[in-house]
Formats: C-alpha cells, sequence, structure tokens
C-alpha cells in the first residue's frame, strides 16, 4: 500500500539571501512544511517575502523557536558561523535536529552526494559551504583514482549580487570549514581554499576550481569518476556542470565546475544558494522520508508536539 509522505514541520532560522532561497525551494517539497520564518529585522525583504506567501513569521530569532518548540520538529540555521555558535545550544537543550548552512564547524559535515544517511544518525549537520559542496565530491573522485595526491586547492567565484551580510563576514570561516571538509572526506593530507566575490555587472555563474599535485595522474580512471560524481550531484541540484577538465595544466590535475542556479529568489547566477540549499533539502527530506519507510506489515505514526513530538512504526491492522 502506497503511504502517504510525512511531513516534517521546518523552521528557517535567518531571513538573509539563503534563508529566503531555501524558504521558496522547501514549499515545492511534499516531504517538507516551513512552519516557521525567523529573523530579526522587521525591514529584512525575506520576511516581506515569506508573509506575501503566507508563511508564519517572527521577528524575535532564537529566543521565538525557544517559547514556540511545538511548532517544529526541526531547524535550518541560515544565519552566520558566531550565531549558530549560540544557537546550537539553545536547540540541543530543546532536542531538535539542526541543518547547520553556516561554516560554524560545529556539527557533523554531510554532503548529499557523499555521505546522505550520516545525517540519520546525527542531531547537528553541517553543509560545509557552497564551495565545499561543489568541489569536495570531485577532490573525493581524485582521490580515489589517482595515485600519491599531494595536495587539493579548491577556489570557488561567486557573483557579489549573491552574497548577504553573512557570507561577507564568513568569508575566513568559509575558508577554513572548506578546507577541513576536503581533507575529512577526500583523505588528503593538504589542502587549500579560497573564496572570491566577483563584482562584475554582469554576474557570473558561481564557479569552483579544483587543482590537484598528483605523482602520476590518470585522466581516464579520473573522467569516468567525474560523470559518476556528476549524476550524483545533478540529482539534487540540476544546474551542476562540469565546463572544463578533467585536464593537466602546470602538471596539475585541473577541474572546473559551475553550477546554475533556478533563480527562486535570486537571479540563475546565484548558483551558490542553490547547491547549498539544495543540499539542505536533501537532508531534510532524507529525514522525512524515513519516516515513510515502515518495514513489511507495519505503518508509520506521529504523535505528540515539538520536542516531545515522535515518530515510530507499529503493526498494521489488516
Amino acid at each position: 500500500m502506497n503511504k502517504s509522505p510525512t511531513r516534517l514541520k521546518v523552521a528557517i532560522l535567518g531571513s538573509g539571501n539563503i534563508g529566503t532561497d531555501l524558504l521558496i525551494k522547501i514549499t515545492r517539497s511534499p516531504f517538507l512544511e516551513c512552519t516557521a520564518f525567523v529573523g530579526r529585522t522587521e525591514s529584512s525583504l525575506g520576511l516581506a517575502r515569506a508573509k506575501a506567501m503566507g508563511v508564519s513569521l517572527s521577528t524575535k530569532g532564537i529566543d521565538w523557536l525557544e517559547a514556540n518548540p511545538d511548532q517544529f520538529d526541526i531547524v535550518c540555521d541560515a544565519t552566520c558561523a558566531d550565531g549558530h555558535q549560540i544557537h546550537e545550544p539553545v536547540l540541543r537543550r530543546l532536542g531538535k535536529i539542526t541543518v547547520d548552512l553556516t561554516p560554524a564547524q560545529v556539527g557533523q559535515m554531510v554532503i548529499p552526494a557523499i555521505n546522505i544517511d550520516d545525517c540519520l544518525n546525527h542531531s547537528n549537520i553541517n553543509l560545509v559551504t557552497c564551495g565545499g559542496q561543489a568541489g569536495i565530491p570531485l577532490a573525493c573522485a581524485i582521490t580515489a583514482t589517482q595515485g600519491e595526491v599531494e595536495e587539493i586547492e579548491l577556489i570557488t567565484s561567486i557573483a557579489s549580487k549573491s552574497a548577504g551580510p553573512a557570507t561577507h563576514t564568513n568569508l575566513e570561516e568559509d575558508t577554513h570549514t572548506t578546507e577541513k571538509g576536503i581533507i575529512q572526506f577526500s583523505g588528503v593530507a593538504k589542502a587549500r581554499a579560497s573564496f572570491d566575490l566577483n563584482p562584475a555587472a554582469s554576474c557570473e555563474l558561481m564557479q569552483t576550481t579544483i587543482l590537484a599535485r598528483v605523482g602520476k595522474p590518470d585522466l581516464v580512471r579520473l573522467s569516468a569518476a567525474v560523470v559518476e560524481v556528476v549524476e550524483k550531484v545533478k540529482a539534487y541540484v540540476p544546474g551542476y556542470e562540469v565546463v572544463v577538465g578533467p585536464s593537466l595544466e602546470d602538471g596539475k590535475v585541473f577541474i572546473r565546475v559551475c553550477v546554475k542556479g533556478r533563480g527562486d529568489y535570486l537571479p540563475t547566477y546565484a548558483g551558490n544558494l542553490d547547491i547549498i540549499n539544495s543540499a539542505a533539502v536533501a537532508v531534510l527530506e532524507r529525514h522525512a522520508r524515513r519516516l515513510t519507510e515502515a518495514p513489511a506489515g507495519y505503518r508509520v505514526w506521529a504523535a505528540g508536539v515539538g520536542r516531545r513530538r515522535e515518530f515510530g512504526y507499529e503493526r498494521s491492522v489488516n
């Protein structure tokens, strides 16, 4: 018997570009429902957009979430790294699963193309960075197919107009978190990362360049692995494309990927919003789908509210 999806109640904390784009993406999901859009600035364009969409909202930030735990099951923190350091203990005390879209390095790093099921085993899931989501799967393809990988570097460029105040503030944290992610996922001993806010009026698409110094390059094996990576990422980020490589340049393996956004909140140049928010939706939907994956002869149930809300299985009655 087909089961109707159990919708997760999602609260979004942060009403900037990332939070607003995520809100629009969540409204398309049959598994998710945004029950609270929470910011701090009454003049926020994101709050105005949420109000126009009929979404429940607040300007009281984490204080509102702490006072209303029955309104949501899971929280997406789209604020900033320093903000998440403050929010995390509050949400942990409430017993809430948190998807962290900041480079705070608090929770378990998850990149859906690599380790989506890890999100089910941790209460705090960190989505690394937009550049990490774009480049680390390819970094893993390099270490899996090349011998003696000495160093991997990721260089990410995004349109300045797509970056809100938190992104500008967190450039150093973005760099460190991306480097940590490269090492953790790929196993390479040395990693470097950098982020460039492109001020061009033409607003070029987001792009991430991957450079790797390897002992014995094998582009045939790498090319096959890259095709598999692109297929996995495109399953949740349709605008993800490798546009250059794999090739050898100055003795280094070279790959460049671009991300074209869907244009949900900002125009299609804002692929940085698309890739991290699509990763967030993949994580949220993985949690929601688990609720509909009851064993044969059982049905899914949901009971309670807020931090006392529980999900489980019980035997079906024929």
